[in-house]
């Protein structure tokens, strides 16, 4: 952590009435308690938008230790509020002068195919992956096949000495942690939540799995930021509003934990999805278990 601008909010002064957090579009601020309250250093860009609009003067800017601001999941709450409170973010970085934010945000939405409003197509879009760093293009949001998927189970075209299946995956990226929930090519559709070892286990994979899904595949074990990955599939089920979640696992103790990651984003969800979990054998990738949890 390093020392920046934050808000900080006077708890005997706060009534908790809420006028501020309609203009806190980062969704730094809920009401815990009967007050209001800073959730995430991480959502907190130090600028103050909220304060002129609390009646008791109890909110202002200090600086102290935290977590650096994250622009990118920064958009990704803004990005479900709506275009116009986009929009309003967006203006409040550049009347702030926040050029490499408004760069950042910008980057995001081309990512993600959020339409950029008219007037902010001029400014530099940076890449930046989930940590703040300079990212790469191989993060780009992409759909690569239509919902139907391709003919699965047909047998390969046989051309020289070596032949193989058409693939069956219908999304880049494909990591958890890469992808958003905000991406058109989600919509609607039916998810496989992986883990990763699965597809090197069962031979049959894509044609028994992926054929006409989405794919996120994630290690509950080696995995750092299990609360992102939960809040990225509570998303995928309230923004994207896929149909069903389908969870494949190993049968190794440790993969248990992904089915409950799973099941937790799902009760935390507005909207309420089948989740599926399917149990792979290590020795020969065979199903062990097939069940609705």
């Amino acid at each position: 952590m390093s020392t920046r601008k934050i808000i900080e909010i006077d708890d005997d002064k706060c009534t908790g009435c809420g006028l501020c957090i309609p203009n806190c579009p980062e969704g730094a601020l809920q009401i815990i308690d009967g007050k209001v309250r800073l959730v995430s250093d991480l959502f907190c860009d130090g600028l103050g938008a909220c304060i002129g609009y609390c009646p008791e003067a109890a909110i202002r800017v200090v600086e102290r230790e935290a977590e650096p601001y994250d622009e990118r999941k920064v958009m990704t709450n803004i990005a479900r509020q709506g275009a116009n409170t986009v929009q309003a973010h967006l203006e409040h970085l550049r009347e702030h002068g926040e050029e490499e934010l408004l760069g950042q945000a910008l980057g995001w939405m081309a990512d993600n195919g959020v339409p950029v409003p008219e007037g902010f197509g001029k400014e530099k879009a940076m890449e930046h992956d989930d940590h703040g760093h300079q990212g790469c293009p191989g993060a780009r949001a992409m759909a690569l096949k239509p919902e139907t998927g391709t003919a699965a189970g047909k047998a390969p075209a046989a051309s020289g000495a070596v032949s193989a299946r058409p693939s069956e995956l219908a999304n880049w990226p494909v990591q958890l942690h890469l992808l958003s929930p905000m991406a058109p090519q989600f919509r609607g559709r039916d998810l496989l939540l992986a883990a990763d070892c699965t597809a090197f286990a069962m031979g049959s994979f894509h044609e028994r799995f992926l054929s006409g899904k989405v794919l996120a595949i994630a290690c509950p074990k080696l995995d750092e930021g299990a609360d992102v990955y939960r809040e990225k599939l509570t998303a995928l089920v309230d923004h994207a509003q896929i149909n069903t979640l389908t969870v494949v696992i190993m049968e190794v103790p440790c993969c248990r934990g992904l089915v409950a990651l799973a099941q937790e984003a799902v009760a935390r969800a507005k909207r309420k999805v089948p989740v599926k979990s399917v149990v792979i054998g290590i020795k020969d990738g065979a199903i062990l278990s097939e069940q609705w949890v």
